[in-house]
C-alpha cells in the first residue's frame, strides 16, 4: 500500500472516530485517488423526510500539496424529489493561506477542508434529493477548463441538523 493511500485511510479512520456527532444526517465520500477528472462528478443521493428542521450542508475536500491552486471553483446541482427542477450553485472557496500552505485539518500532507454549501436550509419536499458536485477550474488566460485536477483524493457531502 503506498504511503499516500495509507495516510488517507488512517486520516479517514481518525476523522470518523473523532467526529461522531448525533447531529449528522448524512456523510459520504467519493474517492478520486489524487486526480479529480472534470467528467467525474461526485454524486450523492439522500432520502429526506424532514421538511421542518433546519440543516447545514457541507462539501468536504481531501487534498494534498499536489493541489496546484489557491482556490477551488465548484458547480453544485441539487435535484429535488419527483421533479425536473435542478438548483445550480457556482461556488468559490479559498484552499490555501496567503503563503501557499494548505488550509484544512489533518496530521499529514493530506488536509480536509469542510466547506459550507448551504446554511440553515429547510428541505422543501419529502423524498430523494440528488446532489452532483463538479470542479470548474481554469488556468488564467485559458478558455478551456482543467481536465485533471491534481491533488484531490476525496470529495464528501455532509448534512448536519442545526441545534
Amino acid at each position: 500500500m503506498n504511503k499516500t493511500i495509507f495516510k488517507t485511510v488512517i486520516f479517514a479512520f481518525l476523522f470518523l472516530f473523532i467526529s461522531c456527532d448525533k447531529n449528522v444526517v448524512f456523510d459520504e465520500y467519493r474517492d478520486f485517488d489524487g486526480k479529480w477528472k472534470a467528467k467525474e462528478k461526485a454524486k450523492f443521493e439522500i432520502v429526506q423526510n424532514d421538511t421542518v428542521s433546519k440543516f447545514n450542508m457541507f462539501i468536504n475536500i481531501r487534498n494534498n500539496n499536489d493541489y496546484p491552486f489557491n482556490n477551488l471553483y465548484l458547480i453544485v446541482k441539487m435535484q429535488q424529489p419527483k421533479s425536473n427542477q435542478i438548483l445550480v450553485d457556482t461556488l468559490e472557496y479559498n484552499m490555501t493561506y496567503p503563503d501557499g500552505t494548505l488550509l484544512g485539518k489533518g496530521f499529514s500532507d493530506v488536509k480536509e477542508s469542510k466547506l459550507f454549501y448551504k446554511e440553515n436550509f429547510s428541505f422543501p419536499k419529502n423524498g430523494k434529493y440528488i446532489f452532483e458536485i463538479e470542479h470548474a477550474l481554469r488556468q488564467n488566460g485559458k478558455v478551456s477548463g482543467i481536465q485533471d485536477l491534481e491533488g484531490v483524493f476525496d470529495v464528501g457531502f455532509r448534512i448536519e441538523k442545526t441545534k
